[in-house]
């Protein structure tokens, strides 16, 4: 009995030790493989922004910290403000040239590349910001952008937005389209072009600086983003005159263009978090801003004399018959915009026709009460 029972127990602690010994060696042979999966990757990210912008140039550093906690720190994305590596218009080449592995930008800066990178941003008469992402998310836009961008050797993702922007601060008032002719105006995109069409003369200027421009009277005009961004960059001390709505803007939305080749090169699981981080900035700076410009514009308004403006029918009109005419121009002339525009128009319209049976009939109800109740 003693010797059975001694020989079980030999056994058993055989057994245990055996076992022991297997899972160590599978310890030591797993800890590489560990290693492999989850490499240590330092990628540089340069902005379209300054960081005075703490909104539009937090994006990035809210994608950057997200990457590095879902990635126990081994996937770390350092990012430069505008002008630091390249300056703003230079960021794509960057991305394309693996001088950066990622910018974070808008792609409407580039329509001297090609008209069809600003279709992932905003057009005039556009979508606003839930339409846009609608279908850049799941109508199929960004798998056409993407389609688009790999010509250049470059992948995006969404990454943030404003919501609607304001017209712009002019020197003198805006009251028909004849005020339009030979206006020097800082502005991006295909809104240049549109406007052109109706006499102005379009600037592409860098956000750092517009101010000065507009100072010294280089230009009469400036769009930027918004009452926050506006307020920031000090516009008001310059002229009160503040229109809106931005039609040319109705729901921006930057993107995080990454180098093809070294977005390839990540694991899976580090190409998921990007994913998630990039929605997760794109939703946050959303939020933001509409925290930050509710409280931005009664400032403007009431502290520092701003007058808010309409842009008149006439000015609106116009324009949109200017940007339907350049749609049709380069759908003609243009192979990539061809490819894309259809069926962006095509879900432009279908969620025109949503937006306006719920959407639109109770934001026009509820607005219009709360401006009409008594002050409080």
């Amino acid at each position: 009995m003693t010797q059975n029972f001694n020989r079980r127990g030999f056994l058993t602690k055989g057994a245990l030790l055996t076992g022991g010994v297997a899972a160590a060696a599978a310890t030591t042979l797993a800890a590489p493989a560990i290693a492999q999966e989850n490499p240590e990757v330092r990628w540089r990210c340069t902005s379209g922004f300054p960081n005075s912008l703490d909104t539009i140039y937090g994006g990035a550093e809210v994608l950057a910290k997200a990457v590095s906690d879902m990635t126990a720190g081994k996937f770390q994305i350092q990012v430069f403000q505008a002008g630091e590596i390249v300056p703003q218009p230079q960021a794509i080449d960057a991305v394309q040239a693996n001088t950066v592995e990622m910018a974070h930008t808008a792609g409407y800066y580039y329509v001297g590349k090609d008209p069809t990178f600003a279709i992932g941003t905003a057009i005039p008469f556009g979508m606003n910001q839930r339409q846009q992402f609608a279908w850049l998310y799941h109508g199929g836009g960004n798998e056409l952008y993407n389609e688009f961008l790999s010509q250049f050797g470059i992948f995006a993702m969404p990454g943030g937005g404003s919501g609607t922007q304001m017209g712009g601060w002019y020197r003198g008032e805006i009251n028909s389209v004849a005020d339009l002719q030979g206006l020097r105006m800082r502005i991006a995109g295909l809104n240049g072009q549109v406007l052109a069409k109706l006499g102005a003369s379009p600037q592409a200027i860098p956000g750092a600086e517009i101010y000065p421009a507009l100072e010294r009277g280089a230009i009469d005009a400036v769009e930027w983003v918004g009452p926050y961004d506006d307020d920031r960059l000090g516009f008001h001390q310059i002229t009160k005159n503040y229109y809106y709505p931005a039609f040319w803007e109705g729901g921006p939305t930057w993107h995080f263009f990454f180098n093809q080749a070294a977005f390839d090169g990540l694991p899976e699981h580090y190409k998921a978090a990007l994913d998630t981080a990039a929605k997760a900035a794109s939703i946050n700076m959303v939020a933001l801003y509409d925290v930050k410009n509710t409280a931005a514009i009664r400032d403007l308004v009431a502290n520092h004399g701003v007058i808010l403006r309409p842009l008149p029918q006439d000015v609106l009109d116009a324009a949109y018959t200017a940007s339907n005419e350049l749609y049709d121009e380069l759908t003609m002339t243009n192979a990539n915009w061809a490819k894309i525009y259809p069926q962006w128009k095509t879900f432009r319209d279908q969620i025109y026709e949503w937006f306006r049976v719920a959407e639109d009939t109770f934001d026009n109800y509820v607005y219009t009460k709360q401006a009409n109740q008594p002050p409080a």
